[in-house]
């Protein structure tokens, strides 16, 4: 039995067993392989599963993509994520890139403008395109395109620039076109960039999610880029300031806001940074990410130091509960 006997103290493991012998092989167990085989062994079937494992022994099933028949067991072919919709049951690679279908909102990285376009990487086979024509105009203004327009494209968006969109349509060539209509999408600014694996992403409602309590917005985009960033971007003292003056606060008091606002600041960039930790710690062992998986590794971890967070020792007791 390939695999039996696993001495952690030793670094023994035996790797064939017969009737009267056994063959031995010293071997070193580098971090990571010990950190995998303690995740492995920690995680669900219906999470993730690794080539050769039996995904179902039920006879009334489809076989989908990433599976095949052997001894009348379903087994998969690739280390991924099980997905079943009825009675297909397929495979999705961890590491496949994003294939994308029409509405799904992602977040992408312009990478190129071009004449009435830009190139924006989605995480994707191949780049995705935003038209000129796809985006919104200051204040909002619903009117033809110009010239004028395509001369102060980089009034809009410049390379490494970070963007939300949504998937409109494909063109012919399988490329895919973006638009960011909507006042929800558009630049990104003033936060933390994440890129995970495409295959952990659970499809929800909506991808914009505020995290409730913890001044904490987050951004799942469906391809695997996430964006973290505070519920209030604009300072609570200056949103009174009217178009006419107002009278001048007392030194003190404003003294005691901006010490307020400082603290509270400081408390909103620990979560957001713990947030990120807590979705790192997800993908390293394989479980999926969505709002409820996120908040119960983010709860998990409120005695933990963050820099400890993605810890190997550490990224299994904090996801347990995920």
């Amino acid at each position: 039995n390939i695999g039996e006997g696993m001495e952690d103290k030793s670094s023994v493991a035996v790797l064939a067993q017969g009737p009267s012998v056994k063959f031995y092989l010293q071997v070193e167990l580098d971090e990571n392989a010990k950190r995998r085989q303690l995740i492995l062994s920690d995680l669900s079937s219906d999470q993730f599963v690794y080539p050769g494992q039996v995904i179902t022994r039920e006879k009334d099933f489809i076989r989908g993509h990433g599976t095949l028949v052997e001894d009348q067991n379903l087994v998969a072919t690739v280390s991924g994520v099980v997905e079943r919709v009825n009675k297909l049951i397929s495979v999705k690679p961890l590491k496949s890139r994003y294939g994308g279908e029409v509405g799904d909102v992602v977040i992408g990285r312009i990478v190129e403008v071009s004449q009435k376009r830009w190139k924006v990487d989605i995480n994707g086979r191949s780049d995705g395109v935003l038209m000129l024509s796809s985006i919104n105009l200051p204040g909002g203004v619903q009117r033809r395109r110009t010239a004028e327009d395509q001369l102060n494209m980089r009034s809009f968006f410049v390379e490494n620039d970070l963007i939300s969109a949504e998937v409109q349509q494909f063109f012919s060539d399988g490329a895919v076109s973006l638009h960011t209509r909507s006042l929800k999408y558009g630049k990104l600014t003033n936060g933390i960039f994440l890129n995970v694996w495409p295959s952990l992403m659970k499809r929800c409602k909506t991808s914009f999610h505020s995290l409730a309590g913890i001044g904490v917005d987050v951004i799942l985009g469906i391809n695997g880029y996430i964006w973290i960033s505070a519920t209030g971007q604009n300072n609570e003292g200056e949103k009174k300031k009217g178009e006419e003056g107002e009278e001048k606060m007392e030194e003190d008091e404003r003294k005691e806001k901006e010490w307020v606002s400082v603290e509270k600041e400081a408390k909103v960039m620990e979560n957001m940074t713990r947030i990120r930790n807590a979705i790192l710690a997800l993908m390293k062992c394989f479980v999926l990410i969505y709002p409820d998986t996120i908040m119960a590794t983010f709860e998990s971890s409120g005695n933990i130091a963050v820099k400890r967070m993605t810890d190997p020792d550490v990224v299994v007791e904090i996801t347990r509960k995920a």
